[in-house]
């Protein structure tokens, strides 16, 4: 019998040609994709997640924070800026014995990614043979490496590549339009910067930003954009919902409304159909029901552990039985 209804749906994406051999996207094309009927959007999405990845796999990822606080950079969202009273004291650079041995817990857990942050502007000298010690002793437990350490220059990103580290992580957070709203330290430019050494040097990108700052749905768009219009898009996307941090600018930010951000994650996917897509920052506020939908929609990767940095994250039982009930098992090391 038939209903007179698509029941393939149309997984080409609307882009400028442009010659070359990586089409780029325009702004108009990506909005009508995120403004399709709620069911259309989602079931182009996992069409096209399915075409890439396992549906029923994600990649579990493990973040530790290696120096936390006292950040020189004003980043309206972040409790480690050393600009706002959140109440985080900053703390010195952990110890190379103690983040290994937390990787080696992180991988008996599950995890087959380790990632590290420290809350710089960018790495000094005199840090690099630390950071270095710790790719290198990651590395040797068969995990996959990611920093997020700030701004780069050549030389450092080339060092850190020839350490063995696989990602690293820059986010651009927001549009261009509305990054000055959010940081007045440094650029959208700078950002845009430091991605352009770490591609030099050889490593894989991660690289996303974050929903809820009060920004306008033409502001998520453009920022996914901006992504899948570098060079190469990023190997791997995390999209974080703002967690407000008490004493920060936006510490009383309202919630931004669950089904638009799911449009964010099914937008993600569709655009950048190779890259991981990571729910990472804000799963505590984030109901189960909320969470499913942003696996349908293509999100195949997660912070596991009870922090992410500074913030809280789904205690790991819950992870477990939301799983579970979902069907989806964790991606394993071979699988990525």
């Amino acid at each position: 019998m038939t209903t007179g209804m698509n029941v393939e749906p149309d997984v080409k994406p609307a882009m400028e040609p442009t010659g070359g051999e990586l089409p780029r996207w325009n702004r108009e094309a990506a909005e009508a994709i995120h403004d399709l009927p709620f069911n259309d959007l989602l079931f182009r999405a996992q069409a096209v997640h399915r075409a890439y990845f396992d549906q029923n796999r994600v990649q579990l990822s493990r973040l530790l924070s290696i120096k936390t606080g006292g950040c020189p950079e004003d980043c309206g969202y972040c409790s480690q800026s050393a600009h706002y009273p959140s109440g985080l004291k900053a703390s010195k650079l952990m110890e190379v014995g103690r983040v290994v041995a937390e990787a080696r817990k992180a991988r008996d857990a599950g995890a087959t990614r380790y990632c590290m942050g420290a809350a710089w502007r960018g790495p000094k000298e005199r840090d690099m043979d630390a950071i270095v010690a710790m790719i290198e002793g990651v590395k040797a437990l068969g995990m996959e490496t990611c920093m997020t350490l700030g701004m780069l220059d050549p030389g450092q990103a080339q060092r850190l590549k020839q350490a063995g580290l696989d990602y690293y992580n820059h986010n651009i957070d927001t549009s261009e339009r509305y990054y000055g709203e959010i940081i007045s330290t440094r650029t959208f430019a700078d950002r845009l910067e430091t991605l352009g050494h770490i591609r030099e040097a050889g490593m894989k990108v991660c690289c996303g930003g974050i929903i809820g700052m009060g920004e306008e749905k033409a502001d998520r768009i453009d920022m996914l954009v901006t992504l899948a219009n570098l060079p190469e898009p990023p190997e791997s996307v995390p999209i974080n919902m703002l967690i407000p941090i008490g004493g920060t600018p936006l510490g009383q930010s309202e919630p931004i409304d669950p089904i638009e951000f799911v449009r964010a994650i099914a937008l993600a996917r569709i655009m950048m159909p190779k890259s991981y897509v990571r729910l990472s920052a804000g799963r505590t506020a984030m109901s189960d029901e909320m969470q499913a939908l942003c696996f349908f929609a293509g999100a195949n990767s997660i912070f596991v552990g009870d922090t992410l940095l500074t913030a809280e994250n789904p205690q790991e039982d819950k992870d477990c039985a939301l799983f579970s009930r979902l069907g989806i098992k964790p991606m394993d090391r071979e699988a990525q």
